[in-house]
């Protein structure tokens, strides 16, 4: 992969031939703050209604027409107490179409002009656009409560982390809505110019130097000057704590939450990844078989990683009566997995699966930025084939020195009737 940087954008090329389209990625990132959250998680879906050189919906849609049915898509997502807006755009390579018109130029050309020349008069967004669009994200807000395992994930958090800023929903706030104006969303646009880390990644059967050119022409951004910033990402566990909550729900959600103190980059993050691949992230996990297939305990039962929180949170699906069964097993298994209790030949089987997850993710472009972009919220390049070399080392020392230092921090348990007891 080709990197350079055109006005503080960092440019991410992957010349490949194996793709009969290209992709186009690009990344902003800023801390997580409770200030910002709605204003930027609102803000992707104001721009995509329409920029200076295509003014609505049906401009953007016609000139991804005209790029032969490019597909393109905004949103947010947090990583650890990263904030990050997404822009992605996928656009057929015109090797592979009868008019070998080019084509790239035109897509960074389109992206640059939704991302860095918004629709608007005298400083403001158009006031109707931000109202339709907060409207819609109010109902997305909402949908959150729907989804309880979405719910139970957002409320564990809320309440392990109630001091840090992981706690912040990604979508931010539905009473911040209201305060919002086409004015103030402008304001919070053009700080997000000025503060966010840009990352642009190009996977595609493309050449670096036309990428740098079209770069330079079109994506001109002025004025970006990110502060550095530095996450609190340790963070001693306190007592134990359980948080129970009632609703009229026909299965209970049981979520906790241990700190790990490992993130990202730390020399012990992939014996953390191995560990919890067989503590709850794989099929063959002490989690899935001793809790849901052998002991019956859970519909599912599973763990995972916030690679930049240094967390590891567990999600089961369970009867609301059976909350100190389920607690109890699970405990068992972690403290059994920090014992030692697994073998070589379990090791070499998770290694595969994880190797063989990695493999699936990057066969297809937006898997590969995905997983790359994580060594670039570090500042460090790491790709998809150092992760697999790394998890190849990873022997049980390492394992079992990753696993001592996970400690229960939070339960969180939502539950319907049955499940106070």
């Amino acid at each position: 992969m080709g990197n350079f940087t055109v006005q503080s954008i960092k440019t991410h090329v992957s010349p490949v031939d194996t793709f009969k389209t290209t992709t186009f990625v690009m990344q902003l990132r800023t801390p997580l703050n409770k200030k910002t959250a709605t204003e930027r998680a609102l803000l992707p879906a104001v721009l995509e209604r329409g920029s200076f050189h295509f003014p609505s919906r049906q401009h953007i849609q016609g000139a991804l027409e005209e790029l032969y049915g490019a597909h393109f898509t905004a949103d947010v997502v947090k990583k650890g107490e990263h904030h990050v807006m997404t822009f992605r755009m996928e656009v057929a390579n015109e090797k592979f179409l009868t008019d070998t018109t080019p084509l790239t130029g035109r897509a960074i050309q389109l992206l640059a002009s939704v991302l860095l020349y918004p629709l608007v008069e005298n400083d403001s967004f158009s006031e109707q656009a931000v109202e339709e669009e907060k409207r819609s994200h109010r109902q997305k807000i909402a949908s959150v409560y729907d989804d309880k395992m979405r719910y139970a994930n957002m409320r564990l958090t809320e309440e392990m982390c109630r001091d840090e800023p992981y706690s912040v929903p990604v979508l931010g706030y539905e009473k911040e809505l209201d305060s919002i104006n086409g004015q103030s969303l402008y304001k919070a646009y053009k700080k997000l110019l000025k503060e966010a880390a840009f990352d642009f990644y190009v996977v595609g059967d493309v050449e670096e130097k036309n990428i740098k050119a079209f770069m330079n022409e079109y994506m001109l951004l002025k004025d970006n000057n990110p502060l550095p910033y530095k996450l609190e990402t340790e963070k001693v566990a306190e007592e134990a704590r359980i948080v129970k909550e009632k609703q009229d729900v026909q299965q209970g959600k049981l979520h906790i939450g241990y700190r790990t103190n490992v993130v990202f980059g730390d020399p012990d993050y992939f014996p953390l990844q191995v560990f919890n691949s067989l503590f709850g992230g794989s099929p063959h996990s002490k989690l899935f078989i001793n809790v849901r297939e052998k002991a019956n305990l859970a519909y599912y039962a599973a763990s995972r990683v916030e690679s930049h929180k240094g967390l590891i949170i567990v999600l089961a699906g369970i009867d609301s009566g059976k909350f100190e069964e389920a607690s109890e097993i699970i405990d068992k298994q972690l403290s059994e997995m920090q014992k030692g209790s697994f073998t070589e030949e379990d090791i070499d089987q998770t290694k595969a699966v994880l190797k063989n997850q990695i493999l699936e993710t990057i066969d297809v472009p937006r898997g590969r930025i995905e997983l790359e972009y994580h060594g670039a919220i570090i500042g460090r390049d790491i790709s998809a084939e150092d992760w697999i070399k790394a998890i190849d080392k990873v022997t049980k020392e390492d394992m079992l020195r990753a696993g001592e230092n996970i400690i229960k921090d939070t339960t969180y348990f939502l539950h319907g009737e049955g499940g106070d007891k």
